[in-house]
């Protein structure tokens, strides 16, 4: 019998062994000359509620925060701070955007916050009328929440229908184009609240409008809206919304989702005689406008993307259906309607280069107009972290070498948080080209600072059970011969791992460089980012950047200094303190949003003349000081 098992497992790992050997190497080439475009940190966003500590959103270095809610925004009353809830009985609660506004400018002054205008015509006006699901079933989830009760309706304890539906004018009232605005002036006008505007650029234009008839049927009850009635709505609270806040970036339409992206049930996608698919109609009536008025109504072509994938695998694609016009979508479905009728051979989605074409062919070209998604989930087993992080990196890794504006999923599984930190704290500004001998397997996403002189590289292995031995050419830069450091997840657990910038998964080790190349050997299912710079670490010169003046006090320091820079971008940023022959004496990781000055303890320095470097993906200086006991 031991004979036997010496044999079973011999032959295992002799299977293992070619398995691994025979997982095809591939190679990388990297060229910072081209396709060089500014990565937009909004990217590295989420749906939030600022749930947790406001140092766990620093440490992970969370940009952006879509905060309206979803469904919860389309009925919100920003005079009497209520909403109404459509997947609780439509019962009104309280929701305050002005709190979250003051909470978040405080703690988080350089982060965009997204919020929504409401289009749907009705929002809340009292709790009075809520029903009682407390008294009903002790406010338990059943497949009734879904229906429209409040207002006096009569529950069906069987059905998704309410046996009486409530009336909607005892919870809710007429909302026009003014009120929606008005928010604006009330939040950044005279006498209003004072809240920074250049924190909330970005607004949905309310939210998955093209689902209204089941949403918000309560108000939708005789079916959704005519597209081109909707169309009205939304022009003229652009337009009033522009007039009181030019810089604003209006964001829509909020399509729900793959099927909504190309169909439109209210009908009316018709323009002198020739039918459109939904999102082609909406950006042409978006560019007629503009070119009739000169108003601009739209600056973000924003999605809801619920994705399909039948296994793992397939999610592992997933990045795919955005600009890969080779790739065949499991979920092609609304798509076959991209031209208007119905054609079955439509497989293949790349839907924000559809979009992309369709600015160019009705706005013109340089227009300006980019894509975002404001809803995602991963389409994986929220319980495989492994898979989760990969999906979401290739999805980071994608729209940073494609310029996307904003991303913020709204499901948050295990893995991701480690994800963002280690793009959004270790990947620079700028977005260059990367080719892999084997793309749909193994990418990477390279970035470097405005400079050049400082790269990240992020190798992403989407293979579920291989390791790659992966080769990466370096053009366009010049790296020094030695060793570099890098940073791997992998072999995540299924439960959340990261806690802070210094309590996480990260995996800290190197790969030697030589003739501007390297070698490594990444495991299945990671994302491994190689952190290189183009010149010694060993040399210091004094550098100024050419936006702000570094400022440090008092100096000569006895036993601690301070840092002020002027930046306006909240990032990760490395304080590094040198002595006269170029020897690191001191690093410090940090989160710096420019709002305060920074307090570097120089107490176990001993006395004398130092270099201190301040580097991030938008600023980078070099002061001397003195430490003076």
């Amino acid at each position: 019998m031991k004979n036997l098992k010496f044999v079973f497992f011999s032959l295992l790992g002799l299977y293992l062994s070619l398995s691994n050997a025979n997982a095809q190497d591939v190679t990388i080439t990297v060229n910072t000359n081209q396709n060089k475009r500014a990565v937009s940190p909004n990217i590295y966003g989420a749906n939030n509620w600022f749930d947790k500590p406001a140092q766990f959103y620093k440490d992970a270095s969370l940009r952006m925060a879509r905060t309206n809610g979803g469904n919860n925004a389309t009925k919100y009353n920003w005079r009497k701070k209520i909403s109404s809830h459509p997947d609780w009985y439509n019962n009104v609660y309280t929701n305050d955007w002005d709190k979250t506004s003051k909470d978040v400018s405080a703690n988080h002054p350089n982060m965009q916050v997204m919020w929504a205008f409401q289009l749907l015509g009705r929002v809340a006006s009292s709790n009075a009328y809520n029903f009682n699901d407390w008294g009903y079933n002790q406010s338990k989830y059943w497949e009734g929440v879904n229906q429209n009760l409040a207002g006096g309706g009569t529950p069906n304890a069987t059905g998704s229908k309410a046996e009486i539906e409530g009336d909607v004018t005892l919870y809710t009232e007429e909302w026009p184009a003014d009120s929606t605005v008005g928010i604006l002036s009330h939040w950044f006008g005279k006498g209003g609240l004072g809240l920074k505007k250049s924190q909330f650029l970005y607004w949905n234009m309310d939210n998955e409008v093209d689902v209204w008839d089941g949403t918000h049927d309560d108000v939708m009850s005789d079916g959704l809206l005519p597209a081109n009635e909707f169309m009205d709505n939304y022009i003229e609270v652009a337009k009033k919304a522009r007039a009181l806040f030019p810089e604003i970036k209006l964001c829509g339409p909020v399509a729900t989702s793959e099927w909504q992206w190309f169909n439109w049930s209210g009908g009316g996608t018709t323009i002198n005689g020739k039918k459109y698919c939904w999102l082609e109609y909406f950006i042409k009536r978006c560019a007629d406008e503009e070119k009739a008025s000169g108003v601009r109504v739209l600056d973000v072509v924003d999605l809801h993307n619920y994705s399909d994938a039948p296994t793992e695998a397939d999610a592992l694609q997933n990045h795919r259906m955005y600009y890969d016009k080779t790739y065949v979508y499991p979920g092609a479905n609304g798509v076959k309607a991209v031209n208007g009728g119905w054609d079955n051979s439509q497989t293949k989605e790349y839907i924000f280069q559809r979009i992309n074409d369709w600015l160019d062919k009705y706005y013109g070209a340089n227009h300006g107009i980019t894509c975002g998604v404001s809803e995602w989930h991963t389409a994986t087993d929220q319980k495989n972290a492994n898979t989760t992080a990969v999906v979401y990196a290739s999805h980071l890794g994608t729209f940073a070498n494609n310029r996307v504006e904003l991303f913020t999923p709204w499901s948050w599984y295990p893995g991701m948080w480690e994800t963002l930190h280690l793009f959004s704290y270790y990947a620079k500004g700028f977005s260059v080209s990367s080719t892999s001998s084997l793309e749909n397997t193994v990418s990477a996403y390279t970035t470097v600072n405005e400079n050049s002189d400082s790269t990240t590289v992020i190798i992403v292995n989407r293979d579920m059970k291989d390791s790659r031995k992966v080769t990466v050419n370096l053009n366009g830069l010049s790296i020094p011969d030695g060793n570099y450091k890098t940073l791997q997840l992998a072999s995540l657990p299924a439960t959340d791992t990261f806690k802070s910038h210094t309590n996480n998964a990260l995996k800290t080790n190197s790969v030697a460089v030589a003739s501007n190349s390297f070698t490594i050997s990444v495991p299945a299912l990671s994302s491994t980012a190689v952190l290189l710079q183009s010149t010694p670490t060993t040399g210091v010169s004094e550098l100024r950047n050419k936006y702000t003046e570094m400022k440090i006090f008092p100096n000569p320091a006895e036993s601690e200094l301070f840092i002020s820079t002027g930046a306006t971008v909240a990032e990760p940023t490395q304080i590094t303190v040198f002595d006269q022959q170029g020897r690191r004496i001191k690093v410090i990781d940090t989160h710096f949003d420019g709002s305060s000055a920074i307090k570097v303890d120089v107490s176990s320095i001993q006395q004398g003349y130092y270099f201190l470097s301040v580097k991030s993906n938008h600023y980078n200086s070099v002061k001397s000081f003195v430490v003076k006991r």
